[in-house]
């Protein structure tokens, strides 16, 4: 290298780290930290947390302008797969994409014997978020819907296998706001009825079952990194898989479909690119353009991802945070017990909580709607359970679909159930407000 691209390049690193020692000097005037007023101050379900580390690396990631998954991309999926205790991370542009390619891998041909066919069964709960269930039908798949217990909004071993029928061939489920399924039954089941299983686990990261992170467990696993969850890259998700085979198969559904597994902006990994003869195509055809599934683009920036990598080294500081708040509301709560069936934690699991959940017992001196409008007008978020009973849900009505045993338990949570926040982003003062105003308003109506 010249005197002239000695220079060039010095000049270059050093704009670069003037750009991004002002860019956490940016940070610091314009997110400042602002006091909480209670009754005044917003105070929501979940949100993103960050600092000047996240808006560094988006900046850093804009400055190489590669724009598509790149090295922050490849960084985050090493160290994410660590994580969840799995051999390969795959992302992807949501957890939505990640539960709608996790499903499709099921239908692959390169399964062989054991690929789903249209109308196979798949076991889910009813009461569930849309994209855990949207990829079953939009495979043309059959969900079968059971039921769940409440304090824990687990299904039950016996609720599992009476659902099983010869057609039966997977299990699609989510855990319920961080808590962790019983994947002791899950997984018994499944190798008793030679069935895959897909863990949902885009609102659990970082949650354990017997000491083992949850999403390790499954054939295949989600994750989602929308704002609302425990790492953020705005938009992005994840599918984790335990072998090489499925990750090509991910891989190759999410990349257009492809059959040529070279990275973004590689050619010829294989030294085999125009030595090929697949399908009814000529020998030599071009193995960077040979479509072996009917994929999609579901590939995310490495701005994203560049997000991402900053968020994930706070991640278990974000746990925990998340284990203290809901710790202190359960303590705070506990007292209202004789109105509230509180959360309960899966046996052998430590969950790593998305929410509080409470649902309202029958008797109680008040209802759903009036609890949750007293708490929204004071400026304290809430949620449902997401779709509550999807099958009571518009999209759902016509939808081919069987139910097991019956859904009470679903049902009163469509009616009786909401949950409020946990995320790292409130303080301790915020969470001793939410407690005082439900104390405030269950004494005002006993």
């Amino acid at each position: 290298m010249g005197m002239a691209d000695d220079k060039s390049g010095s000049k270059k690193d050093d704009l670069r780290q003037q750009i991004l020692d002002l860019t956490a000097q940016y940070y610091d005037e314009a997110f400042p930290k602002k006091p909480f007023l209670g009754g005044i101050s917003q105070i929501p379900v979940s949100g993103k947390v960050f600092d000047g580390d996240e808006l560094k690396n988006l900046v850093d990631s804009s400055l190489d302008f590669w724009l598509t998954t790149g090295r922050y991309a490849h960084e985050f999926e090493e160290e994410f797969a660590k994580v969840m205790g799995v051999k390969h991370a795959m992302l992807c542009n949501s957890g939505s994409s990640a539960n709608l390619l996790a499903v499709s891998t099921l239908k692959s041909e390169r399964l062989g014997e054991r690929a789903l066919v249209d109308g196979d069964e798949v076991i889910t709960l009813a009461a569930g978020f849309p994209t855990t269930v949207n990829p079953i039908v939009q495979n043309r798949l059959v969900p079968v819907f059971i039921d769940c217990e409440l304090g824990t909004y687990d299904a039950t071993a016996e609720t599992m296998q009476a659902a099983i029928s010869p057609k039966t061939r997977a299990i699609v489920m989510a855990h319920t706001l961080g808590n962790p399924f019983n994947l002791d039954a899950v997984m018994q089941i499944a190798q008793e009825n030679n069935l895959f299983v897909i863990e949902d686990s885009c609102d659990a990261v970082g949650a354990t079952y017997d000491g083992k992170p949850v999403g390790s467990f499954g054939d295949l696993s989600t994750a989602s990194f929308y704002p609302a969850h425990h790492v953020t890259m705005g938009e992005g998700g994840c599918v984790l898989a335990k072998t090489a085979s499925m990750r090509k198969i991910v891989e190759s559904l999410r990349d257009w479909g492809r059959d040529c597994w070279c990275p973004t902006g590689e050619d010829n990994t294989c030294g085999r690119r125009f030595d090929w003869q697949l399908g009814g195509l000529p020998y030599g055809y071009d193995h960077k353009y040979t479509y072996s599934h009917i994929g999609y683009n579901l590939k995310l920036t490495d701005m994203q991802a560049a997000v991402g990598v900053a968020q994930l080294k706070k991640l278990p500081s974000f746990i925990a945070a998340r284990r203290k708040n809901f710790s202190r509301l359960f303590e705070g709560l506990k007292q209202f017990e004789e109105f509230f069936v509180l959360p309960a934690s899966t046996p052998k699991s430590e969950p790593s909580w998305f929410g509080f959940l409470l649902t309202i017992r029958p008797g109680a001196p008040f209802s759903r709607y009036d609890l949750v409008q007293h708490l929204e007008s004071h400026r304290i978020g809430t949620r449902q359970l997401f779709g509550g009973n999807l099958l009571a849900q518009p999209a759902y009505q016509s939808i081919e679909h069987r139910v097991s045993g019956s859904l009470t338990n679903t049902n009163i949570i469509s009616n009786n159930s909401f949950w409020i926040g946990v995320f790292p982003g409130l303080s301790d003062e915020m969470i001793d407000y939410m407690i005082s105003t439900i104390s405030d308003f269950v004494r005002e109506k006993v």
